[in-house]
């Protein structure tokens, strides 16, 4: 009798089911509009970031373009120890390095700072104004920036300079001599980075939770305690994460800028990586050369990324990845 009640218990017991397993083709079926709309960017850093990686391989070839890649000779690491072994490579790496620096310790903080005093600001019209006042630099071309500074700092008829001669002083020459262009290099950075800098961290300031600015108030904080002890440690991963993509960034500062400001005069604090880069390259044909020295730019990025993206999650921030 017990067995025929098993067998009927076990006629009526239905197998399992197999729980399906979420693909990821299902989930670019389920949201399709999403990745459509990532699509173009995804296209773009293909097209112009990972397939032209393929002509890296000219560094280690003597690259002529009549012979083309399967026809250059293989030269090994010929180009890294004329890279590694030139005087000019320590003048190179010095130029770029105190750039960078002024960067970090002068520029990244400002729009920082910026962004909290446009918080602060209640008057709407107002802050709409000044935000869109020096948003506009940033459209302006490296041409039209220095362009403007030309006139205002060339000792011939400059602004500046006329002001200085009425005043009893005597012209200074800030566009030839060495020790202004790094200070003319940094003044024209703020003057066009400063403003749109600001909105990432003005859009992380925004969601910033106003309960806790409410706690804050009722613990008798005021206006600079809030933002000290509220504000910044809110937006703090933000921060640390532009300040790791800019890190990566060390030694690649932006051709066009520091083209325009160059000159034979104050070519030996003015003659960066990017610039050495289009001299060997385009105006002397040195292809492999200058493809070696954009190699080893990308590389030292690279190896920073990542070695300060490390240093951020031992101290508990997310980074980057």
């Amino acid at each position: 009798m017990k067995d025929s009640n098993t067998a009927v218990v076990n006629m009526n017991v239905k197998p399992a089911r197999k729980v399906r397993t979420d693909t990821a083709l299902d989930r670019i079926k389920r949201h399709k509009l999403l990745y459509l709309m990532i699509l173009p960017g995804v296209l773009y850093f293909i097209i112009f970031k990972y397939l032209p990686m393929g002509g890296l391989v000219i560094a280690f070839q003597d690259y002529q373009p009549f012979k083309g890649i399967t026809g250059s000779p293989w030269v090994g690491m010929k180009h890294f120890v004329r890279l590694f072994t030139e005087p000019t490579f320590f003048m190179l790496l010095r130029n770029t390095l105190i750039l960078f620096a002024l960067n970090i310790v002068i520029f990244f903080p400002l729009p920082i700072i910026l962004a909290l005093m446009l918080n602060e600001v209640r008057h709407r019209l107002f802050k709409n104004w000044v935000q869109t006042i020096i948003y506009i630099p940033h459209f302006m071309s490296w041409v039209i920036i220095v362009s403007i500074t030309y006139v205002f700092l060339t000792v011939d008829g400059g602004v500046l300079n006329e002001l200085i001669a009425k005043l009893g002083g005597h012209k200074i020459s800030f566009l030839t001599e060495p020790e202004w262009l790094r200070t003319v290099y940094i003044g024209q950075i703020i003057w066009k980075e400063l403003g749109w800098s600001t909105i990432i961290y003005l859009s992380a300031i925004t969601v910033v939770d106003t309960q806790l600015y409410e706690a804050a108030e009722m613990d008798g904080a005021g206006r600079f305690r809030k933002t000290w002890h509220v504000t910044l440690p809110a937006i703090r991963p933000v921060i640390i994460t532009l300040l790791i993509l800019k890190i990566g960034s060390t030694l690649d500062l932006g051709f066009e800028h520091m083209y325009l400001l160059l000159n034979s005069l104050n070519r030996e604090v003015a003659e960066i990586f990017d610039t050495y880069i289009y001299t060997a390259g385009l105006k002397n044909g040195q292809l492999s050369f200058s493809t070696t020295v954009g190699l080893f730019k990308g590389l030292v990025g690279l190896v920073l990324v990542m070695a300060s993206n490390r240093l951020a999650k031992k101290f508990g921030e997310d980074g980057v990845y």
